[in-house]
């Protein structure tokens, strides 16, 4: 624990609806049928339930989910429960989270972006009865991988300046 901590500006919350707003816009490109294509959406709410969970919660988690379900042409509530449960723990773990620094943050999202694939999983199996392979679970592993670019460029209008203005008192 020997890296400086900063105070950050504020998030504004027209900056939290561009970076979902991107996220769904990455989630609608075509590659969502190749084998190791991250959730983005479900990636920036963990990162937003995980630093700003009072902004970014369940609902907002639930409303992207279903959007993403009209998209996907999946069974309604797929991914709004998936994206739900995603929101529920990412909240629930937020404190301990950010105690960690990057990768060790990242294998506490591990097993969240893998609950909530799993579920996807799940929903998906009892509907058609096919298990789609253990490939499948390859897109959390990319997701995670991405954690810390994700932190560093959704981090990046909140951090302060390296030269600090002296006549101001913040």
């Amino acid at each position: 624990m020997n890296r400086p901590h900063y105070i950050l500006l504020p998030v504004s919350p027209l900056f939290i609806a561009f970076s979902l707003f991107c996220a769904f816009l990455l989630n609608l490109l075509p590659w969502g049928g190749f084998v190791g294509a991250p959730d983005f959406v479900a990636l920036v709410l963990v990162f937003w339930g995980v630093h700003q969970p009072r902004k970014v919660g369940i609902g907002t988690a639930f409303f992207l989910g279903l959007l993403m379900d009209v998209h996907d042409s999946t069974l309604l509530g797929e991914n709004a429960l998936a994206y739900t449960l995603l929101s529920y723990f990412a909240i629930m773990l937020h404190r301990r989270v950010l105690w960690f620094p990057l990768l060790t943050q990242a294998m506490h999202v591990f097993p969240l972006l893998l609950m909530a694939q799993s579920v996807q999983m799940l929903v998906r199996f009892f509907v058609s009865g096919k298990f789609p392979g253990w490939f499948y679970f390859i897109e959390s592993v990319v997701a995670v991988a991405l954690w810390p670019i994700a932190t560093w460029l959704l981090l990046a209008p909140q951090r302060r300046a390296v030269d600090r203005d002296h006549t101001r008192p913040i």
